[in-house]
């Protein structure tokens, strides 16, 4: 069976939305890892994905807004808050590529019991904080609102110009279409769409971190091999299906589709 491509937009539409919100103000930082050293680390069923025989983790801060059930509108006040994540990327069995969360960190207490009841994902209630001055975006969280002892992390960016195509590493690590979350011994994969990502280059001013060793990953000793910046775009996601275990995938000839133009 074959695993599907790598596009830069969702191989399957979204028909019907069950839940809709706003990613913006991203910033993407990424490391290379053995995929058997975080394998076990992912639900049953899926299996690390690979670019070139190496897959990745994920330091994702950002700016979530508008959150809300079915086709929206999404909430203004109770749907908007700050989130960083430390994610890997997963095939299932189906060929579905898609992203397993280790942590999710928000300011938000409802949406964060929401996540954790209502979905499974591994939320954290945090204080974190979004501040831009002179071209500059940094990020803060800290875990532990009421001890103030828990995992930290500081991000410094410089965002730079817009960039004319994404190279394959980089639609490998963005143009993700659905991500796979264990659910009562079982795993789901919960697809979502939206627009191709606006991205930008990006430089990073600082970094301290402490939640990628906290997920239970490796310590991510040298520099990110990619830094991205994106203002955002809305997303809708689907209906969950089960993620059934099959034969080996194989990946298909040419499994990423650079985008026709500039990524938008």
């Amino acid at each position: 069976m074959e695993i599907e491509p790598v596009t830069p937009s969702t191989p399957r539409p979204v028909r019907r939305p069950t839940l809709v919100q706003g990613w913006h103000e991203l910033t993407f930082l990424h490391w290379p890892v053995e995929p058997e050293r975080v394998a076990p680390l992912l639900p049953s069923g899926t299996r690390p994905d690979t670019l070139d025989g190496v897959t990745y983790v994920g330091l994702v801060p950002f700016l979530m807004r508008g959150v809300g059930l079915g086709p929206g509108p999404g909430l203004p006040y109770l749907g908007t808050f700050c989130e960083t994540n430390v994610r890997l990327y997963s095939v299932d069995g189906q060929g579905r590529r898609g992203v397993v969360f280790r942590s999710l960190d928000a300011t938000r207490l409802l949406p964060v019991l929401v996540g954790r009841l209502g979905v499974r994902l591994p939320y954290v209630w945090s204080a974190m904080r979004l501040h831009r001055e002179d071209g500059r975006l940094t990020y803060t969280c800290r875990r532990g609102r009421s001890t103030g002892r828990g995992p930290r992390s500081r991000v410094v960016v410089r965002p730079g110009a817009p960039m004319a195509q994404p190279t394959p590493l980089e639609l490998f690590l963005t143009a993700r279409w659905g991500m796979h979350v264990p659910w009562h011994g079982r795993t789901v994969h919960l697809p979502n769409e939206h627009a191709p990502w606006p991205l930008h280059r990006a430089e990073l001013l600082d970094l301290d971190d402490e939640l990628i060793t906290a997920a239970g990953l490796p310590r991510m000793t040298d520099a990110p091999v990619s830094v991205l910046y994106s203002p955002g775009v809305s997303v809708r996601f689907g209906t969950p299906s089960i993620a059934r275990q099959r034969a080996r995938c194989r990946q298909v000839r040419g499994q990423v589709r650079r985008a026709p133009s500039a990524a938008r």
